[in-house]
């Protein structure tokens, strides 16, 4: 049993290729985390969770936790949890987004802060030079592939980020690039779920901006569990496909900490009617219940997987406020408890 959601070969290797660079051996990084070469190789691509303990022991080693993001310069460990304890008490999501820019500016390292513009319906995230003025300065990168890779992997973690922040999908109206129009389109796509333009002035988010009156819904108790498998939150994505359960999918995210999104939510997101998502789901031979158990059952199993996350811990990720309603639904979902599961020959104890 083993989480479905993958990240592209390419990306695995732009990362490790990113290490060597550095003059860093990579052997011994990939058997700490339980990789092997064929993995790296393999054109499937690697797990996000096995991809995110990878990147994870990457930052710790770097001692840089923007490493492969934009940033301009390094950001030691802890830095992204005192960012999320600066922010966590801020009254709406553009309060919290402004709090992030001004953490930028007086964080040590880096060169560049992510910034909000808002312009009439429509607010975007983008990025400017630290102590600039101009709050309409993007940043312009070379269009190599690496700063294509880079800039893909950033927009994706601030979407996600912002996401886990309200907890709900963060549902885009398009993605910019400043490079120019790359042959995997389709990838970009998938990943945020939207229109995706290149060759743009800047790299920016743009979604409506009445998110930025959302509250955030997370504290100081979740953010814990959450810094347990971080980045994994920051890099899932739906399967490569145009079927409106990965539409779904996407739109239900990975962050079941809280209350999930109910049909009617769901359906106003993809702008039809809930009796209309019922009956096309009913054609690809699914329904909406069966994505949600699907996608919590896919969650837990990641969790479990991960031997430094307590039954408790997970069963608080999960959205349950009781670890004995978790034990039930994980027994409903697999036919064993969670201790059954970590005996059984299923278990793949991640490092």
């Amino acid at each position: 049993m083993e989480s479905k959601a993958t990240v592209p070969a390419q990306s695995v290797r732009y990362l490790l290729s990113a290490v060597e660079r550095q003059g860093c051996d990579i052997n011994p990084l990939l058997d700490e985390v339980g990789i092997s070469r064929s993995d790296v190789e393999a054109e499937q691509g690697l797990s996000v969770y096995r991809y995110g303990l990878l990147y994870q022991r990457i930052m710790q080693m770097m001692d840089d936790e923007s490493f492969c993001i934009l940033s301009g310069g390094k950001m030691p460990k802890g830095s992204f949890r005192m960012m999320c304890l600066c922010i966590l008490h801020s009254k709406n999501l553009a309060q919290a987004l402004k709090r992030c820019s001004d953490f930028y500016e007086i964080c040590r390292g880096p060169t560049i802060k992510p910034i909000v513009v808002k312009k009439g319906r429509f607010a975007k995230v983008t990025f400017a030079p630290i102590e600039s003025l101009e709050a309409n300065a993007d940043i312009s990168l070379d269009k190599a592939f690496e700063s294509r890779e880079r800039v893909r992997t950033t927009l994706s973690m601030w979407h996600h980020f912002i996401s886990w922040l309200i907890g709900r999908r963060l549902v885009l109206k398009a993605a910019y690039f400043t490079a120019s129009r790359p042959d995997d389109v389709e990838y970009y796509q998938t990943l945020f779920q939207s229109d995706v333009k290149f060759s743009q002035h800047g790299n920016a988010l743009v979604f409506p901006s009445s998110y930025l009156e959302m509250p955030l819904v997370q504290n100081e108790d979740s953010l814990r569990s959450f810094l347990k498998t971080a980045p994994y939150q920051l890099l899932v994505m739906v399967d490569n496909d145009n079927s409106l359960k990965s539409r779904i999918i996407s739109i239900l995210g990975k962050d079941f900490s809280q209350e999930m999104l109910s049909a009617e939510e769901v359906a106003s997101m993809l702008n039809v009617s809930v009796s209309t998502m019922r009956r096309r789901l009913t054609d690809e031979g699914t329904s909406f219940q069966q994505i949600k158990d699907e996608c919590r059952k896919e969650a837990a199993i990641t969790y479990i997987n991960a031997p430094q996350l307590s039954f408790n811990e997970i069963a608080a990720l999960m959205g349950f406020e009781e670890p004995s309603a978790f034990y039930r639904s994980f027994k409903k979902w697999t036919g064993m408890t969670p201790g059954e599961y970590r005996k059984h020959a299923d278990y793949q104890p991640l490092k």
